[in-house]
């Protein structure tokens, strides 16, 4: 995709973005920094973090589980016996085509 492919609207949010320069050029940006290995975490520290994270997750309740696993239930069986359906109404067309 070339910059001759946008429209004017495209152009100035890239422009907003710094990824175009004034004169509607791309800019180029560095490649980010590596982290160094002084700057990794250790296993421990990394499953502590973890763990924070996943607290300020909002989980759902007993209730809403049940009620989305039924309906995920009740939608696999329901595409199930239409496909069930559809393929034996193929099948019984293609035998009496063959026959």
């Amino acid at each position: 995709m070339s910059l001759d492919d946008l429209n004017r609207e495209q152009k100035r949010s890239l422009k907003r973005m710094g990824a175009l320069n004034e004169e509607g050029n791309p800019t180029r940006t560095p490649a980010p920094a590596r982290r160094a290995k002084d700057k990794r975490v250790t296993p421990l520290q990394y499953l502590r973090e973890v763990r924070d994270e996943m607290r300020k997750v909002a989980w759902p309740k007993w209730p809403e589980i049940r009620r989305f696993s039924i309906i995920v239930l009740i939608t696999v069986v329901l595409y199930t016996g239409y496909v069930f359906g559809l393929d034996s109404l193929f099948g019984v067309l293609s035998g009496w085509m063959y026959d």
